[in-house]
């Protein structure tokens, strides 16, 4: 039976030295599986799409598959070998996040530096050319057939040309909604002319207030303005994520404003809180047809994203919890 949900990213092995809790180290990880995470929250129908390299375990995948989730678009590429699929992060004492000086926040919290993390470099997030790929982008050749007719399709963040041949692969019926989470490297206002173009194929746009702010850095300063100039070019929904401040909701059908504050949480690990945000809204506009209503239930995922950690905290809480949270939000976002 094909999937009711598709998502694309990048999988990654973690290392994290979260804000409290137990270190993550060499486990899965990856926006692809933090936003299947915020989903599943909702409805485990989900096709994965991705690309590994032979260093991460294939026990990785089998147990996704045994978790439930349709894992066949993830394939093992031998020429991607040579790139590294290994990720760190680690929060300093003031929450910041840091991504590199691994050896130093492990040598600050007093822990061995792990041996299977020797030689790690930082990714360069800054693009010269929109044409670069990255290597361990998933390509839309590599995606099963199949998945072509699944409706609700999410785009991770990956490099802007996998991520626009992933668009035009599921931007072939009227009736499909593809929401797109855009790459920080990308988000430049001279970029701005190529961006346009790719946005005519997305139901919802989903980026950070800082990426928002840094694609029209000179031109506005107002969210809203800027919301409402990427909605002219074709998303329906634009959803700028505000961390704890929550989120703004443009609906340019509806011409309606919204403002979401963050469900207040206990704070445990806020790592990939975006990514869970975006599987969230996805499940919430496939069961609503509302922005609002799909913006609650991604912050609803969101919320119970960071009270634990690893990509599939969401799921691991008590049963009616997230439709609890979910009508308690409903009395607090306001129309503006």
């Amino acid at each position: 039976m094909t999937p009711t949900f598709a998502i694309a990213g990048k999988l990654s092995r973690e290392y994290l030295l979260p804000p409290t809790g137990s270190p993550r180290l060499d486990v899965p990880g990856g926006a692809l599986l933090y936003a299947a995470g915020g989903l599943a929250v909702w409805d485990k129908s989900i096709a994965l799409i991705s690309k590994i390299n032979q260093s991460v375990p294939h026990e990785w995948v089998d147990d996704l598959n045994a978790s439930g989730f349709d894992v066949r678009g993830i394939y093992t590429d031998p020429e991607s070998n040579n790139a590294d699929q290994r990720s760190f992060m680690a929060y300093t004492s003031m929450n910041e996040r840091s991504r590199s000086n691994a050896v130093s926040h492990f040598a600050r919290r007093g822990m061995t530096f792990p041996k299977s993390l020797l030689g790690y470099q930082p990714k360069e997030t800054t693009i010269k050319d929109l044409r670069e790929s990255d290597p361990l982008s998933p390509a839309a050749r590599r995606t099963p057939k199949d998945y072509q007719d699944i409706r609700f399709v999410h785009i991770c963040p990956f490099d802007f040309i996998n991520q626009s041949q992933m668009l035009n692969l599921f931007k072939g019926g009227s009736d499909q909604t593809v929401t797109l989470d855009p790459a920080p490297g990308y988000m430049k206002p001279n970029y701005w002319r190529e961006l346009r173009v790719v946005l005519q194929g997305v139901k919802a746009f989903l980026p950070s207030e800082d990426e928002l702010r840094s694609l029209f850095w000179g031109v506005s300063n107002d969210l809203w303005d800027m919301a409402k100039r990427v909605s002219d070019q074709g998303p329906q929904i634009v959803v700028i994520k505000r961390g704890p401040l929550g989120q703004f909701v443009y609906d340019a059908v509806g011409k309606r404003r919204y403002e979401v504050p963050a469900y207040s949480s206990r704070l445990a690990d806020p790592t990939g809180a975006g990514d869970a945000f975006c599987g969230g809204f996805l499940a919430g506009y496939q069961r609503t047809k509302d922005p609002l209503l799909a913006a609650l239930h991604g912050n609803v995922s969101a919320s119970l994203k960071v009270e634990g950690n690893g990509p599939f905290a969401p799921l691991d809480v008590m049963p009616g919890l997230a439709e609890a949270r979910l009508h308690a939000l409903e009395e607090m976002a306001r129309e503006v």
